[in-house]
């Protein structure tokens, strides 16, 4: 049974490295990266079956594909913490010849990358190759991949996921972050996405849907209940609302904090309000 407070604790201290990260900098984009906390401290830490060490292929494991790569801080911070790399290497972030550039990239042989996704709209199209890489290889394990509401404005995400429906890819999981945010607004005034389940399940998939993506055991109950609804002819759907900026009051309900960095000031009120709870790198 998952240890909830134990990860909700790894969860706050998630949040102090993605803060402090963009803070070093002053860049990079810690809204989304605070709304997903709770999912990739989930996936990583309870979800995924995972093999010591880092195998690019990702043979005999489950293996993770983040699609809206701008949201690296909270991605590099959730690896770091797992031990993919030294979490002192947390302060390289964005800076030259560092490997945590920001946004994800394999040239410079980070642990835990295996694809670059600075370009939206293509994680999808990469996590379902990948799983019909372990159904040629008959490798049971499974692969999960998170991709942004706002990016689903681009059609290529649409051909991937007719595909993936009208060749039934059960082995795929994936999530929306449904923020209702991005980078120039609200999401339904830039691009009105609507109601994502009927469209997700008009193209073969299993759509579930989760309205606490900040809350920590409804998160790990949710992706608990997508692995048991795998391998059943359709790949599953999360579509899972969070609030972009999650635990930091005045970057919650905005799309202002999706990629500026807080200033020595915001940051002190910021870290006050999740304290310490694992160690700072």
């Amino acid at each position: 049974m998952a240890d909830i407070k134990a990860l909700e604790a790894l969860a706050t201290q998630v949040r102090r490295d993605i803060l402090r990260m963009v803070h070093a900098v002053n860049s990079g984009h810690p809204g989304g990266s605070l709304g997903c906390t709770e999912f990739m401290v989930a996936l990583y830490h309870e979800i995924m079956e995972l093999k010591p060490g880092f195998d690019m292929d990702g043979v005999g494991e489950d293996v993770f594909f983040l699609s809206n790569g701008h949201i690296s801080p909270v991605f590099y911070s959730v690896l770091a913490r797992k031990g993919y790399f030294p979490v002192e290497e947390l302060h390289t972030f964005r800076k030259i010849d560092s490997r945590l550039q920001g946004h994800p990239t394999t040239h410079e042989g980070l642990p835990g990358v295996r694809i670059a996704s600075g370009s939206l709209g293509q994680g999808m199209s990469v996590a379902i190759g990948a799983a019909l890489a372990k159904k040629l290889n008959k490798d049971p394990h499974l692969v999960f991949s998170l991709h942004g509401d706002g990016e689903l404005q681009e059609g290529q995400n649409w051909e991937a996921i007719m595909y993936a429906g009208s060749k039934g890819v059960d082995n795929l999981i994936a999530t929306i972050d449904r923020n209702g945010q991005q980078i120039d607004g609200p999401t339904e005034e830039v691009m009105a996405l609507g109601d994502l389940r009927p469209k997700l399940e008009a193209f073969g998939w299993d759509v579930m849907e989760l309205d606490a993506g900040n809350d920590m055991a409804a998160v790990v109950g949710a992706l608990q209940q997508a692995k048991t609804r795998s391998g059943k002819g359709k790949p599953v759907a999360l579509v899972m609302t969070t609030e972009m900026g999650n635990g930091v009051d005045f970057m919650m309900h905005t799309h202002a904090w999706h990629g500026k960095a807080p200033n020595d000031e915001q940051l002190a009120t910021a870290l006050a309000q999740n304290p310490e709870t694992l160690g700072d790198y």
